[in-house]
């Protein structure tokens, strides 16, 4: 009769430790998700800074004159490379925002130089740009179906038991820059 106790409660005792194992391990692997997600926008956010000079260096050869549209965009390149190195998604979005409409007036500039519209540079970087976009578009949506599941884990029980444990809190969604 003892042995059958001490086996039972050692049976209890062996799951409570593998659930144990397997919620830490599952919580763990879901914020790796998340930052890599996150690294995934700082790329495509990178790769589209990265754009900038040669877009930035083609505008000035046919509107050399629209100095203060070209240090918007600049300055907001430079805005968008501090808050890559952040953890702060608000402020990736920020920067984000900041950066698409200095784009926007670049590209407005186009309208405004038929001979800018037809340089093939021009073209190709605003399709690079387009590329870019949509790659970052893809980016937020993995980012934010992670934080989805990390914040339901974390929220939820058991998980929400081990999730302190696990040093995984919740995160906050990217916000798409309006």
């Amino acid at each position: 009769m003892v042995t059958a106790v001490l086996i039972v409660i050692l049976v209890v005792a062996v799951a409570v430790l593998t659930v144990f194992v397997a919620g830490y391990n599952k919580l763990r692997a879901a914020d790796v998700r998340v930052d890599e997600a996150l690294g995934g926008i700082d790329v495509e956010l990178t790769r589209r800074a990265s754009l900038i000079p040669s877009l930035v260096l083609t505008v000035q050869t046919f509107a050399s004159h629209e100095r203060a549209v070209l240090e918007r965009i600049t300055q907001a390149r430079a805005a968008l490379d501090a808050s890559v190195a952040g953890r702060s998604v608000a402020q990736r979005g920020v920067a984000e925002q900041q950066l698409d409409t200095a784009l926007g007036q670049v590209l407005a500039l186009g309208q405004s130089y038929p001979q800018l519209s037809s340089s093939s540079n021009f073209l190709e970087l605003q399709r690079n740009l387009a590329d870019t976009e949509n790659k970052l578009s893809f980016a937020r949506q993995y980012y934010n179906d992670a934080v989805a599941t990390l914040n339901k884990l974390s929220s939820t029980i058991p998980w929400m038991y081990l999730a302190d444990r696990a040093g995984v809190s919740e995160r906050e969604y990217y916000r798409t820059p309006r």
